[in-house]
């Protein structure tokens, strides 16, 4: 695989090693079990798999490299590169503007653009509507996109079904940027339509089945659903294609069931399913799967909690810590400061969406054991600083390079 340069700032030696011994000892990457690292009182598990992904090296190889090379142009990125606030912050402090918010809202107006300032396409790719923006402004959408190339196989994949006559079912975020990028390409191919998770799909299923009419489709499915979408046609022959960060296990299950649903309406054998469901299983993430699988070899672990680092918005971050939530007490930090003290801790609740800080969540024990993982957008240096300063909490513990060289 391709190897990126990627700012020496955010690198880690620390993380950096572990992470090539894993990939010199398991070059097939079929062991998903964590490193363990014991400092004495404190023990410290990290997943198999974490941290920037092939898509997120990409891209900041691409934007670091622009700062480099063009140093007199404007430089704007469409919204956020990716989900992290620290490489965000960083390329805000460099000059780099953003267009819009992550919700798709202008901070910038369209005319203050000239076709000689540069526009970097983050991650996650966007819509041909604002491809098309960009280019009557005379600005290539092409010259300095960073999307990810598992995003554009959604999209090839969304597209070649649609030609052969397939709605495309979308599980993702409605208003995530990849979701709204993936639903632009798709449905200028075909019908298409967003579900956000299996109780969605449960519900357009009753559209599959004839149950229900168009008018409480268009009310249920608001926003969700391509110009035209006729539910009484469309969902005759469908396929699933995902938000590359959603959990890869939901998008399986939501595709399973849609299948099942489809081939008992329609009476059909597992033969004669293409008839009526394309296979679109392969357009599933290999990044996202394998840290979403490293992090279930992770929670097979007993410990007392568990860490995960990244930005808050970040949609592939928070699928790990629903994982990780599912058996342990789990804390969603953005950043080493977050860890204000060895009793105080500043983190995210998902449920509520809101910051919160808790107490005492390093209980006061001879041995503690923490579970430790973060996001796809998060870099190395960022789990590194994590990791040391939960470890100088404590008195007494092994030497580093004692530990590192185990």
């Amino acid at each position: 695989m391709k190897k990126f340069e990627i700012p020496e700032f955010y690198k880690s030696e620390i993380i950096g090693g572990i992470k090539e011994r894993r990939r010199k000892e398991d070059k097939m990457k079929k062991d998903f079990s964590p490193t363990e690292l014991d400092f004495g009182p404190v023990r410290f598990f990290i997943a198999r798999h974490f941290g920037f992904c092939y898509g997120v090296e990409n891209a900041v190889e691409i934007a670091y490299k622009v700062l480099d090379e063009q140093p007199n142009k404007r430089i704007f990125l469409l919204s956020e590169m990716i989900h992290n606030p620290e490489v965000n912050s960083d390329l805000l402090s460099r000059g780099v503007r953003f267009i819009m918010d992550t919700q798709g809202q202008n901070l910038i107006d369209w005319s203050e653009l000239r076709p000689e300032d540069i526009v970097i396409v983050p991650a996650f790719g966007t819509t041909l509507e604002i491809q098309q923006k960009l280019a009557a402004l005379q600005i290539d959408p092409y010259s300095f996109d960073t999307t990810c190339p598992f995003v554009e196989k959604v999209w090839n994949r969304a597209s070649q079904i649609g030609e052969r006559g397939y709605t495309v079912i979308v599980h993702g975020k409605p208003k995530h940027e990849e979701t709204r990028a993936t639903f632009s390409h798709s449905q200028s191919h075909t019908p298409t339509v967003v579900v956000k998770n299996l109780s969605e799909a449960q519900k357009l299923a009753g559209y599959i089945r004839k149950e229900k009419g168009k008018a409480e489709f268009y009310t249920e499915f608001e926003g969700q659903f391509s110009e035209g979408f006729d539910p009484e046609k469309d969902l005759e022959k469908i396929g699933v294609v995902n938000q590359t960060t959603m959990l890869a296990a939901e998008t399986q299950e939501i595709a399973d069931y849609l299948k099942k649903e489809i081939m008992e309406h329609y009476k059909i054998s597992e033969e004669l399913s293409p008839l009526h469901f394309a296979n679109t299983r392969d357009t599933l993430c290999y990044a996202t799967n394998d840290n979403q699988e490293a992090t279930k070899a992770l929670i097979e672990q007993k410990a007392d909690l568990a860490i995960v680092v990244g930005g808050y918005n970040s949609s592939n971050t928070s699928h790990l810590v629903e994982l990780c939530e599912e058996s342990h007490k789990t804390y969603f930090v953005g950043s080493a400061e977050s860890l204000i003290s060895s009793q105080e801790i500043e983190h995210f609740d998902l449920q509520n969406k809101k910051i919160i800080r808790s107490s005492n969540y390093i209980p006061e024990q001879n041995k503690v054991t923490i579970l430790l993982t973060c996001g796809a957008s998060c870099p190395d240096a960022v789990m590194e600083r994590v990791l040391l300063k939960i470890v100088d909490f404590f008195d007494n513990t092994r030497p580093l390079d004692d530990v590192i060289s185990k």
